[in-house]
């Protein structure tokens, strides 16, 4: 015996079809909003932790400016030191400089032609002023003075005959000029 199914079998197989279809988007739509849940908490997740390292960055920034402002203020205190230091270690070289300038002057004094009377520096004008026997001492100690290292050049301001003891001597006053650096 054959059976003929007369019910509409299609329309069946359509119902579970579309009740199929509404499952699968509507799973398909929660799945999507589980997804969007979860992408939400992980980027809410990194910004906190971005927002936590931003902080200890900018605490670390923080202590370290402290730190590079007394750096600062070292390196100041230093190259003023050192500006110190090397004031006081030209004065200690230059310390002995006049003496010994004066020393040797006084070596190329000729003994019992020449006294000097009184020597006077300024910066770097030097005055010499003294007695000598005659014009050709005082001459020859001019032209002694002008090959001594420290000077530069040296001019007669004056020269006079005196009259000490019954002696006449020469009176005289040099100008000079003393290089840079003695």
């Amino acid at each position: 015996m054959i059976k003929i199914n007369l019910l509409p079998y299609r329309e069946k197989e359509k119902k579970d079809n579309l009740a199929r279809q509404i499952t699968i988007i509507a799973g398909s739509f929660i799945f999507f909003v589980l997804c969007l849940v979860l992408f939400q908490l992980h980027m809410v997740s990194q910004v906190s932790d971005l927002e936590k390292k931003l902080e200890d960055s900018k605490a670390t920034l923080k202590v370290l400016d402290g730190k590079v402002g007394n750096l600062e203020k070292f390196k100041l205190k230093k190259k003023e030191l050192e500006l110190k230091l090397g004031v006081i270690g030209t004065l200690e070289e230059n310390r002995l400089l006049p003496v010994k300038t004066l020393d040797d002057l006084s070596m190329l004094v000729p003994q019992n032609s020449i006294w000097l009377t009184r020597i006077v520096q300024k910066n770097d004008s030097l005055t010499i002023e003294g007695i000598g026997r005659d014009n050709i001492v005082a001459a020859d100690f001019m032209k002694t003075i002008e090959n001594f290292p420290p000077i530069k050049s040296v001019d007669l301001v004056s020269s006079k005959n005196v009259v000490i003891a019954n002696t006449t001597l020469q009176q005289f006053i040099f100008s000079c000029t003393m290089k840079k650096g003695f």
